[in-house]
């Protein structure tokens, strides 16, 4: 089991450990249901990083637009394990995406300071 916290935006947020061959990072993000991939991280993070490229991906935003996303490997601490994901290169917040919650039950205290709990389906 995962736990978080609602930040003062009213944004259900977590940190994650990311891991790459160079270096870990704890970052906190934001959960996203709207997001099908995996995780976004900003440009100077996955450089800090030094994750690897893997290539382009095509996705079409909230607001209808389409736009080309660089797309990297990394390696995430989720529920205690390393996991290896696909991390979409994106100038936002650190983004927590449903297929990174695939298989997990998600409750969100909705309220500022509430508890964002992420547990496996049995």
């Amino acid at each position: 089991m995962m736990q978080g916290r609602v930040n003062q935006s009213c944004e259900a947020t977590l940190s994650i450990v990311i891991k790459s061959n160079k270096t870990t990072q704890l970052v906190d993000a934001v959960v996203d249901t709207g997001f099908s991939g995996f995780l976004t991280l900003p440009s100077d993070l996955i450089s800090t990083l030094g994750l690897s490229w893997q290539g382009r991906d095509a996705a079409t935003l909230g607001d209808g637009t389409s736009c080309t996303f660089e797309v990297y490997m990394g390696s995430v601490i989720w529920d205690g394990q390393y996991k290896e994901i696909y991390i979409n290169e994106s100038e936002t917040v650190p983004l927590i995406g449903m297929r990174l919650l695939r298989g997990y039950e998600l409750r969100i205290q909705a309220t500022e300071g509430g508890v964002v709990t992420i547990e496996a389906l049995p």
